[in-house]
């Protein structure tokens, strides 16, 4: 007789790049033959991939096995290796009918996840979703890089697949939830690829992405659910504590629950919903710039003489720095990318970066950012979003007044002068010609370019050539994260509200694809345990 099976993980696998995953297995198997438990091991597979290039002369990579292990029945022997944590959703219907059909508001990671699931399960949710589809957002982000015409309700903030689907589909989370295998599968069932289930640095590509957002969405809807497009939420009629309805731009629809994943960028929501008596915090998030270098430079700075070696890929960084007083750090890293123009609103300027899945731009370029505390902005919700809009209005002035991005040589920024125009490294932001000399400090806080200063140079101390003088810095980055957080209970509800679930990055409960993601699946969790499916 045997236990239910378990899957260990044997960790820190290094080989050399000549090695191939065949070698990881069968030092996966010396290993369990080492501790006397081989004779009790199935199948091995391959669980992660990592490059360790801490050596440049000798990169390595770095493989994690998964095990499945058959252990006798009352085996009481501590494992020498961890289990995987891996959960499938478990489902529990609650017994509350719905009045209406579940509404959805935000196509994001978070809501069609949550949408997924209900639609899964008989609830035939409908999704609102304030901007277009894949097609619609790539015509209006098209129209914008040549027109300079932004559609405030369609572009790389609004729309299928909610901000992540412009940028490089970055799948990595610091959070260590059990269900993050299962939006791996998820996401693989869709169209992505499927080296995202071992890679250590998992991303899809905004490419692919695009191809990923479409099938999720139309899988909602061959499961009975609704995606309406150019839908905006304007109001909530609430009676009891309980919200019956929603009011759009197009019209009334009622509900019987409503799940709130707007995303960060919906100020005008809100707005909305401070007016409508929800509490709402304000939290720190981050303000920047990006940065521009070649890639080529990165790769030979990270990879010495194995740049461009096929297993190795395009080289990425994470780099931090502690000015004591804040922190700086970079964030959304988009090797082979381009700076993306994340405008949503009239008369400001927001850059973000993306990149395909092949990776092959000439540039790579990532987010500088400074913390910024609810002290800096008067610690209201209010202020929050005042504060984050007065830095991309100074940035669209800055820019010329037509949407360009400000823009600055390193070396000017670090020298407290501006007019070198960019030679070597050539800007990419709304294909390479829409920007206007500029110094950071005319749109960014003096104690965020103090901080971003100071760890510019600390940054070229771990990255040779990170501080070159002819890399590019773009502005604003404003959009990392949201400025405030819809306070929720352990149930997921709305304080004060009894079918309004809050979710996602929106709602300052995730801070990514992943997590956002596994915060509307649980979402979705807790609704169905309170309410029965409508089928």
């Amino acid at each position: 007789m045997c236990n239910t099976p378990k899957t260990a993980l044997i960790h820190g696998i290094s080989l050399p790049l000549s090695a191939t995953e065949e070698d990881a297995i069968q030092e996966a198997r010396r290993r369990l033959r080492g501790v006397h438990l081989l004779s009790y091991a199935g199948r091995l597979s391959i669980h992660r991939r990592s490059v360790d290039a801490r050596k440049k002369s000798h990169p390595l990579l770095v493989y994690s096995v998964a095990a499945e292990l058959s252990l006798p029945e009352g085996w009481k022997k501590p494992l020498p290796f961890p289990l995987l944590a891996k959960e499938e959703p478990e489902v529990t219907y609650g017994s509350a009918p719905l009045a209406a059909r579940p509404v959805v508001v935000g196509s994001g990671p978070a809501g069609m996840l949550c949408a997924l699931l209900l639609a899964e399960n008989g609830y035939r949710p409908i999704v609102l979703e304030r901007g277009g589809s894949v097609a619609e957002r790539k015509a209006a982000i098209a129209r914008f890089a040549t027109e300079r015409r932004l559609d405030t309700e369609c572009n790389v903030q609004f729309g299928a697949g909610g901000a992540g689907t412009f940028s490089d589909g970055k799948l990595v989370t610091r959070i260590n939830d059990s269900l993050c295998q299962y939006v791996m599968d998820t996401f693989v069932a869709h169209g992505a690829p499927a080296d995202i289930l071992i890679a250590a640095k998992p991303h899809i590509g905004t490419d692919i992405l695009c191809v990923m957002v479409d099938n999720i969405l139309h899988r909602i809807e061959a499961l009975g659910g609704e995606v309406l497009y150019g839908t905006r939420l304007d109001g909530i009629r609430i009676e009891n504590g309980r919200a019956v309805s929603v009011r759009t731009n197009k019209g009334e629809l009622p509900v019987g629950a409503l799940v709130l994943a707007t995303g960060h960028s919906a100020r005008d929501t809100y707005a909305m919903l401070m007016k409508a008596g929800f509490s709402v915090a304000p939290k720190p998030f981050s303000v920047g710039f990006r940065i521009e270098h070649k890639q080529a430079d990165i790769d030979k700075a990270l990879y010495g003489d194995f740049a461009g070696h096929e297993k190795l890929g395009h080289a990425e960084y994470a780099l931090s720095h502690n000015t004591k007083a804040r922190g700086v750090y970079t964030f959304c890293m988009c090797p082979g990318g381009t700076v993306v123009a994340g405008a949503s609103e009239e008369g400001g300027v927001v850059v973000n970066g993306m990149s395909n899945r092949a990776r092959d731009g000439e540039n790579a370029n990532s987010a500088v950012l400074c913390s910024v505390f609810p002290e800096d902005y008067g610690a209201t919700p209010e202020g929050a979003i005042a504060f984050a809009r007065g830095i991309e209005r100074a940035a669209f002035v800055a820019g010329g007044g037509d949407y360009a991005t400000p823009l600055s040589t390193l070396g000017d920024f670090l020298e407290g002068r501006v007019g070198s125009e960019p030679s070597r490294i050539s800007p990419t932001y709304m294909g390479g010609g829409a920007y206007r000399l500029a110094r950071p400090e005319d749109y960014l806080p003096t104690f965020a370019t103090d901080a971003l200063r100071s760890a510019l140079g600390a940054f070229g101390k771990s990255i040779e050539g990170f501080d070159a003088p002819d890399a590019l810095l773009s502005g604003a980055e404003t959009r990392t994260s949201a400025p405030l957080r819809l306070l929720r209970t352990t149930e997921r509800l709305a304080l004060g509200f009894e079918n309004i679930y809050p979710a996602g990055e929106g709602a300052g409960y995730a801070g990514g694809i992943t997590s956002a993601a596994i915060d509307g699946v649980r979402t979705a969790l807790a609704l169905m345990a309170a309410f029965a499916p409508l089928v």
